[in-house]
């Protein structure tokens, strides 16, 4: 994914992304602390633009969290299952270009999407190929309401 990836802070990352990630998680397994990585997007139609926010959340074992950041605009809009479906493209591609990178480390991966869960919500028709897709490519998959870092981190900042 190319673009600036950064803290919530608004500090840039030095680098590539699978450099800033190993050095993340060398630093906390140095301090003791047992990694999870949750990545996930959300993304928000403004006009005739869509705006999209991907998130790598770090999640330390009984001890609180951080997350790296990436915002993309591109100019046109999608249906509702296209553009859910695309946050999950988003998702996967990151979680792909980094699950050697996590097994190395031993850190645990789920790829979150912004998915309810209740047949009742537009999201849902496109549970079922976001489900397939993330799980075929051998990743954990969360849906709405356990996928935090598509809707509740990547929500935040769009």
């Amino acid at each position: 994914m190319p673009g600036v990836w950064r803290r919530f802070n608004g500090e840039r990352l030095n680098g590539s992304l699978h450099d800033a990630v190993e050095e993340v998680i060398r630093r906390e397994h140095q301090q003791g602390h047992r990694l999870k990585v949750c990545i996930g997007t959300d993304s928000q139609v403004f006009g005739k633009h869509t705006e999209f926010a991907t998130v790598i959340v770090f999640l330390r074992e009984k001890r609180g969290g951080f997350m790296f950041i990436h915002n993309e605009k591109v100019p046109h809009r999608h249906s509702v299952k296209e553009r859910l479906l695309l946050e999950v493209s988003k998702s996967v591609e990151i979680a792909y270009s980094l699950c050697d990178l996590l097994d190395a480390y031993d850190v645990d991966l789920e790829v979150h999407a912004d998915i309810n869960t209740n047949p009742h919500f537009q999201s849902n028709a496109a549970l079922h190929e976001a489900m397939g897709y993330i799980l075929s490519m051998g990743f954990a998959f969360k849906a709405k309401p356990e996928a935090f870092a598509s809707s509740c981190c990547a929500n935040k900042v769009i």
